[in-house]
């Protein structure tokens, strides 16, 4: 078991993370053949839960790519069953205290480190029969800062033993502050949010991640400091396209039609 994504932060590079929110096997795999450094089951806000999860684990398992998990809640019970299929890392939502982080991450190492209860099952057979010497120092430990809350108590949420990284939920926290939720945010308080969490990272030798809704603002976040960098998703990828496509066939349809008038 060799987590590369580490080797890549060691390098002082960002990780090109992937977001999947569509509960389907053949689309998880596909997503994980386009060149992502890793790629994030959403099992919080995105349609999957456990069952169709193990199918999506084994499709992008087919491609040499970190598997990550943004589980539904700060509960041990879908964390460590979630490590157990195989995934090196957790996302966890709604991160306010430092307590709360110190939860997070015992439930995903384990001891003397965690309490994370041993029976891998899949892991075992994927990653070898060495997984439990090797698991805690593989596996990623993401907490959500996205309320007005964790920003009050951002300092001492970092400074939780073995946790990875940070990463900023835009929309919730905009959301918090009684904002319209959004992506690419560019408004205070917010973005000076952004900015200091950046800054806070580096002090503490964390990691900063961020779910982006464009490429541009994604570079402008790697620029500020930011390592972890999520675009977009499976879903909004697919839409999106789907729309320009069925736009640019509308308006060809309706210039053919004024030209027969």
């Amino acid at each position: 078991m060799n987590n590369k994504i580490f080797n890549i932060w060691k390098n002082n590079n960002a990780v090109l993370n992937g977001w999947l929110s569509i509960p389907n096997s053949f689309s998880a795999e596909a997503m994980a053949k386009l060149g992502w450094d890793s790629i994030t089951i959403d099992m919080q806000h995105g349609q999957i839960d456990y069952s169709s999860s193990i199918p999506m684990i084994q499709g992008i398992s087919n491609s040499n790519i970190s598997i990550l998990t943004r589980v539904p809640w700060n509960e041990p019970g879908i964390i460590m069953k979630m490590l157990d299929l195989g995934v090196t890392g957790i996302i966890s939502p709604m991160i306010n205290t430092k307590d709360e982080c110190e939860k997070f991450i015992s439930y995903c190492l384990y001891p003397p480190l965690g309490q994370r209860s041993f029976g891998p099952m899949r892991s075992l057979v994927h990653h070898g029969t060495d997984y439990h010497s090797k698991a805690n120092k593989n596996i990623m430990t993401f907490a959500m800062i996205e309320t007005k809350q964790a920003i009050e108590n951002l300092d001492s949420i970092m400074q939780v033993p073995n946790l990875t990284g940070v990463y900023i939920g835009p929309a919730d926290m905009s959301s918090s502050y009684g904002l319209q939720p959004k992506f690419d945010v560019k408004d205070n308080p917010i973005f000076s949010n952004i900015k200091l969490i950046a800054e806070k990272a580096k002090k503490y030798n964390l990691i900063a991640g961020i779910h982006n809704g464009s490429t541009k603002y994604a570079k402008e976040m790697i620029h500020l400091g930011y390592k972890f960098i999520t675009i977009s998703s499976d879903y909004r990828a697919m839409t999106t396209y789907a729309k320009s496509i069925v736009n640019e066939m509308k308006d060809l349809k309706e210039n053919q039609e004024d030209q027969t008038y």
